[in-house]
């Protein structure tokens, strides 16, 4: 199965959010704002009990939900 089409969010941070996302980024050396942003999704989910997707090197990797066989779900 591939990978679809990737969607689009657009969201608004105030000066300390940002401050705080590139701060944590930089530190757990994401490769991009997307891919931090995506972990940090993906770990909020896992802590509300939701089944979320290895962590990979490069940006496309850091998906948020894999279903049991191993794809993204769309």
């Amino acid at each position: 199965m591939g990978k679809g089409r990737l969607q689009r969010l657009q969201i608004m941070l105030d000066d300390d959010e940002m401050d705080a996302l590139e701060t944590w980024r930089f530190k757990s050396q994401m490769p991009s704002r997307a891919a931090a942003i995506r972990e940090l999704l993906r770990r909020g989910l896992a802590a509300e009990g939701y089944e979320i997707a290895k962590k990979g090197k490069h940006s496309e990797s850091y998906g948020v939900i894999k279903t049991s066989n191993g794809d993204k779900k769309k």
